[in-house]
């Protein structure tokens, strides 16, 4: 977990020093992303620069034997594991009616043993809808010089042609009735490492017990918070029950585009099983402070060739200095 608590120390320092570098190789677009993202979506103080809507969850985790056999992570030994979740509406708007079609996520931070922290970043794309930070930016800014009445063919309508996968990727998003009720995806590839020593690629899939999406018509008679309103009426009859997955590359398998997923075909492992149970006290307060990485990892879990981890690390920290200035 070295680089991933690199990057916590320096986005706290950020807080009392500005906009500093977040890191050498990744600062600059990084912060080029995060602007973009301010510039979309607008500034709005306290809150995140995407996923900005949100609520956050406390509960546990607890693997099965099935895990251990792939990883020598701690998390997954069998003990239960304190987790605490936030589960996302998509943009850096705040006020976005929950009807909306989107990327809604699901962040889960790892309590470990020692008093370590590792972190789980998924979100409901089925495939993300470009390859890698720099087109994120460039995207973000078509939609931003695409406003209604643009001439054709607008900003996005170019970008959209010249990067197929975006439209492709945006199909696979739902409404759901809950947000206990969608599917959570890891848009990037990760390595597990067990005792062994022998490795292997996987991605996330965080599941349901089903998965409930409603058509555009009935979303819209509903509360534009009506995904957060349901949550206390749900937990008031017992925790939120996830199975956390794990999907097997086979050999030949690319890990570095999140934009390309594996085949249907291939194995996947129930890691164990995530368990929800109260919504935390002044949840508003909680978020703003929490800060969740997908390069937060720890022994038994490293990082594939992917280098949009490292970029969404460096993004995550830039939009955490700002929204704690």
């Amino acid at each position: 977990m070295v680089k991933a608590k690199f990057i916590i120390a320096l986005a706290i320092l950020t807080m009392f020093g500005g906009r500093a570098p977040v890191m050498a190789d990744d600062a600059d677009l990084s912060t080029q992303i995060v602007d973009a993202m301010n510039k979309t979506w607008g500034v709005h103080p306290g809150f995140r620069a995407n996923h900005a809507k949100g609520v956050v969850l406390e509960g546990s985790f607890t693997a099965s034997p099935a895990a251990a056999a792939l990883s020598k992570a701690v998390i997954f030994n069998g003990a239960k594991i304190p987790v605490t979740v936030r589960f996302s509406g998509d943009t850096g708007i705040p006020t976005l009616p929950d009807g909306e079609p989107q990327a809604h996520g699901l962040s889960i931070k790892y309590h470990l043993p020692d008093g370590g922290e590792s972190d789980m970043v998924t979100n409901a794309f089925r495939f993300f809808p470009v390859a890698n930070g720099a087109d994120f930016r460039d995207m973000l800014t078509a939609i931003y010089e695409s406003p209604d009445g643009s001439p054709e063919p607008t900003k996005l309508e170019q970008f959209r042609a010249t990067h197929p996968r975006m439209s492709a990727a945006m199909a696979t998003l739902g409404r759901p009735d809950s947000f206990a009720d969608e599917q959570y995806n890891g848009i990037n590839a990760f390595v597990f490492v067990n005792k062994a020593g022998e490795k292997q690629a996987v991605r996330y899939r965080i599941t349901p017990e089903k998965v409930v999406h409603l058509d555009a018509a009935d979303a819209a008679k509903k509360s534009p918070d009506f995904l957060f309103e349901e949550l206390p009426a749900r937990l008031s009859k017992g925790p939120i029950t996830f199975h956390v997955r794990a999907l097997l590359a086979q050999p030949g398998d690319q890990t570095k585009d999140p934009t390309l997923p594996w085949p249907d075909d291939r194995k996947v492992v129930d890691l164990g099983v995530l368990s929800i149970d109260k919504i935390v006290p002044d949840s508003l307060a909680a978020q703003k402070r929490l800060l969740f990485l997908p390069g937060s990892l720890l022994d038994g879990i490293e990082q594939s060739d992917d280098p949009n981890i490292e970029v969404r690390d460096g993004a995550y920290a830039v939009s955490f200095s700002r929204r704690n200035p």
